[in-house]
């Protein structure tokens, strides 16, 4: 897969640790979604969470184009 990248969805607001559950169970029904993408939801406090996405490096451009996610970080 090369390099990885983490394509973050960012939740604010005292439901964001909900919103970001819902909003991983929207990304696996996503088409360009395959069960083999790590996918889960990180809670940085009661009132930010995210949901996040990991594809390949040459996978993202697609996924960054139809998902819109909010930013992104490099995989180690």
């Amino acid at each position: 897969m090369g390099k990885k990248i983490k394509l973050i969805w960012d939740f604010r607001g005292p439901q964001a640790a909900e919103t970001a559950r819902h909003f991983e169970h929207h990304l696996k029904e996503s088409p360009l979604f395959y069960p083999e993408l790590p996918t889960g939801v990180e809670r940085l406090s009661e009132m930010h969470s995210f949901a996040f996405l990991v594809v390949g490096e040459t996978e993202m451009p697609a996924f960054r184009d139809a998902l819109k996610p909010h930013r992104g970080t490099l995989v180690d």
